[in-house]
């Protein structure tokens, strides 16, 4: 006969796998002890009583109901305050400041130009120099005559008018007044001639020798008042008389044609 080996040993005590055996004996006993108590506890009736359904030892343990688990949270949540709110608000003068920087940066958009009207704006500007401009005067002046032109006009005509054959259609006396007054005095004269179509004008400012020193104020200023201000955007040329309407005392003025 074959010798047959040592049997196999079962799991030691000290195991987990024989603590699990013992555990899961222990929790059928249980359960079927539950089971015969409550049998003897239900109260007797005439209809047969239902067997209780025998307990499998793989029976998995069951499953909380919704009621238990909404239980279950109350509980949980019992005590617990929501996060307070007030604080967070805006105050009212914060949220009025920012709107009132919001409608001011509208208002800036809507108001300020556009490139493009900018630029068109700009094209404008250069164009009207370009046809106006600034006016430009020859002027010459060597202590005792005084001349200028501007310098569109011919040579030949300042010429005329230096010589006096050009005849005078107004007459305008300066003497007495102050510069201020007279410079107003001579600019809307000429406006006027001109308006009316009139070409040469004689304008009588003396020679300055009653003045303070000899000098003639008025005499000084003839020059510049002609050839800019208000006066000048009428005014062709001019050159101090011939010695038939008062010398350097006078100034002949011809003016620019109605138009022009």
């Amino acid at each position: 006969m074959k010798n047959k080996g040592p049997k196999p040993k079962g799991p030691s005590s000290d195991s987990p796998f024989a603590n699990l055996a013992k555990l899961k004996k222990q929790m059928v006993d249980e359960a079927r002890a539950q089971e015969a108590k409550a049998a003897t506890a239900a109260p007797l009736t005439g209809s047969p009583q239902k067997k209780a359904a025998p307990v499998t030892k793989s029976a998995a343990p069951l499953a909380s109901t919704p009621e238990e688990e909404a239980l279950a949270f109350h509980r949980m949540m019992s005590g617990v305050k929501p996060i307070d709110q007030t604080n967070r608000r805006i105050p009212a003068s914060q949220t009025s400041l920012e709107r009132s920087h919001a409608a001011d940066h509208a208002h800036r958009l809507l108001s300020e130009p556009s490139v493009q009207e900018r630029e068109d704006a700009a094209v404008r500007e250069h164009l009207r120099k370009l046809v106006e401009g600034p006016t430009r005067f020859e002027v010459q002046d060597d202590g005792e005559r005084v001349e200028g032109r501007r310098v569109e006009l011919s040579h030949d005509l300042l010429r005329k008018l230096r010589h006096g054959s050009i005849p005078v259609d107004a007459k305008l006396d300066l003497h007495g007044q102050s510069a201020e007054a007279a410079k107003g005095a001579l600019a809307t004269f000429i406006r006027d001639k001109r308006a009316k179509g009139e070409r040469c004008l004689l304008v009588v400012h003396g020679k300055g020798d009653h003045s303070p020193g000899g000098i003639g104020v008025l005499r000084g200023e003839m020059a510049a008042w002609l050839s800019q201000g208000a006066a000048s955007d009428h005014v062709a040329a001019f050159c101090t008389a011939t010695r038939d309407h008062g010398g350097e005392g006078a100034t002949y003025v011809l003016l620019r044609q109605r138009g022009v």
